[in-house]
């Protein structure tokens, strides 16, 4: 089943004209680009929408970022959650890194085609790269045991949201035994993504926050 981007508005219902017009770019946008470089899986294409733009906008449920917020989306593969998120907050700077450099081809495409001046794009790994963010988005990218030592350095200390500044990790399964790995200094809250968004898919998928 095709789902288009009428999912985004179910849940976003006060999107202004030109959010929407983004949103209903992407799908067909993503589905081009990946004919020409793969960054998701031609089985999963079909389900943009649910899989990727929907999930990616569950940190939108969590946390409204303020004007001038900063944040880093590491590992970011084609764009995700950094691209559906620049659309919802144009007021928040976005940099969005990868080791990969086919990945950041896509997302400049993405970029440049949507015409989002929120988002800069850099094909380098979260351990080489300097800077102060208020928070750092993850999706599905490694454990958070390591994680933690490959981002914290790059969240900044004076908080400006309405939560601390940290990161925000996008999972998916059982995660009990990889947030019992975290040391205890570092408290992990976690929220059921099917608390925001009622499709199955979302069943076991959690959003976890670590505050610095």
């Amino acid at each position: 089943m095709v789902i288009d981007s009428t999912i985004i508005t179910k849940y976003f219902p006060d999107l202004d004209p030109e959010q929407q017009h983004r949103f209903e770019q992407l799908g067909p946008l993503y589905k081009e680009l990946n004919q020409k470089i793969n960054v998701i899986s031609r089985k999963d294409i079909e389900s943009i929408y649910l899989h990727h733009v929907l999930h990616s906008l569950s940190i939108a449920k969590y946390i409204k970022f303020k004007p001038e917020t900063r944040v880093i989306d590491v590992g970011t593969g084609g764009g995700f959650p950094g691209i559906p998120l620049a659309i919802i907050f144009p007021e928040t700077d976005f940099v969005l890194i990868d080791g990969r450099a086919k990945k950041i081809t896509v997302v400049n495409e993405v970029k440049e085609a949507l015409g989002l001046q929120n988002v800069t794009a850099i094909h380098q790994r979260s351990e080489e790269l300097k800077g102060q963010y208020d928070f750092v988005l993850a999706r599905a990218v490694t454990r958070l045991s390591k994680l933690i030592p490959l981002t914290f350095h790059l969240i900044a200390s004076k908080d400006k949201n309405a939560i601390p500044n940290g990161l925000l990790a996008l999972k998916g399964g059982n995660l009990q035994e990889e947030i019992a790995e975290v040391t205890p200094r570092h408290k992990v809250e976690e929220t059921s993504i099917q608390s925001y968004f009622d499709e199955e898919y979302y069943a076991e998928k959690h959003l976890l926050y670590l505050q610095k």
